[in-house]
């Protein structure tokens, strides 16, 4: 009896988690899954969308020979690059300094706390457009602060010009995910045992050397992943992009993401092999640098183990 009951109760706790998990699945099936096998197959063929109806011509690897000759699709490849290795040590040391004051406790932390997430909580399409403002060459607020303070050398048409276009933006980018990569560093400082802190104190050491001989080390794990889900961020970036410089001047603030959506849907061509080529072959280098960068930092914690 007490066997049959026991299969009973498990029965019941796998139909009710079945019941839980199959909207989801069902949802991550029909808008990930299948999207992506589909574009793996269109990549293989000349889709032609012409009149409300789809012809598909077989073309084999000739959508990836054009892919590995495309300028543009390199030029934007090395612009998702340069954000995605940039933007983690920004973002991440930057929380941390935040995290490790808030840690330490005022009157103001509350506050600060609520006012530095703020911008994580704000869609990338109003970023966009409030930093479009900020960044305006004759009105906005960055060169009328420049103006004031007497440092009109320094005003710049900054997403106008393909020098600064790309810092602009990455700096964007830096402000509006502080705030999370500071949540999650605060639960990971205030997880550690005040005593090892006081101890290192006691011991004569700095607040520099609080911070990286005991702090970081105890921490790394997190700022590991931190760094992971800031480099895949970064490589999938969009939103902000299209409602600012939408890839311009001069492709300087071109990504993939941008670029392969021009193709898709906003250049009339009318196919869609090739731009499910370029999709596909960004995600296998996505997927084999995030590998390697994984692989990387497990082999550093093990040695250093």
């Amino acid at each position: 009896m007490k066997s049959v009951w026991k299969n009973r109760k498990r029965l019941r706790a796998i139909n009710t988690a079945a019941l839980f998990l199959t909207p989801a699945l069902l949802f991550y099936a029909l808008f990930i899954v299948f999207p992506l096998l589909q574009s793996l197959v269109f990549g293989f063929f000349k889709v032609d969308i012409l009149g409300g109806e789809a012809t598909y011509h077989f073309v084999g690897l000739d959508n990836y020979r054009a892919v590995i000759d495309d300028t543009v699709f390199w030029q934007a490849a090395k612009n998702t690059l340069v954000w995605a290795i940039t933007s983690p040590f920004l973002e991440i040391p930057v929380g941390l300094l935040l995290a490790l004051y808030l840690q330490r406790g005022t009157r103001l932390t509350k506050f600060m706390r609520v006012l530095w997430f703020m911008p994580v909580l704000l869609p990338q399409i109003v970023v966009g457009i409030i930093w479009a403002w900020i960044y305006n060459s004759e009105w906005g607020a960055l060169n009328q602060i420049l103006k004031t303070i007497g440092l009109e050398s320094w005003m710049r048409a900054w997403l106008g010009h393909p020098d600064t276009a790309l810092p602009a933006l990455i700096v964007v980018t830096t402000w509006t995910w502080i705030g999370f990569n500071m949540i999650i560093l605060l639960a990971a400082v205030s997880s550690i045992p005040k005593d090892l802190l006081e101890a290192a104190r006691l011991d004569g050491a700095t607040r520099v050397q609080v911070l990286r001989r005991v702090i970081i080390p105890l921490i790394r794990p997190v700022i590991a992943n931190l760094m992971i889900l800031c480099f895949i961020g970064k490589m999938k970036v969009f939103d902000l992009i299209w409602a600012t410089t939408q890839g311009g001047p001069m492709w300087s603030t071109e990504t993939v993401a941008t670029y392969t959506v021009k193709r898709a849907f906003y250049w009339n061509t009318f196919e869609k092999g090739y731009p499910s080529a370029m999709a596909t072959t960004w995600f296998v280098i996505i997927m084999a640098i995030s590998l390697l960068i994984t692989r990387a930092m497990q082999k550093k914690d093990t040695l250093e183990y």
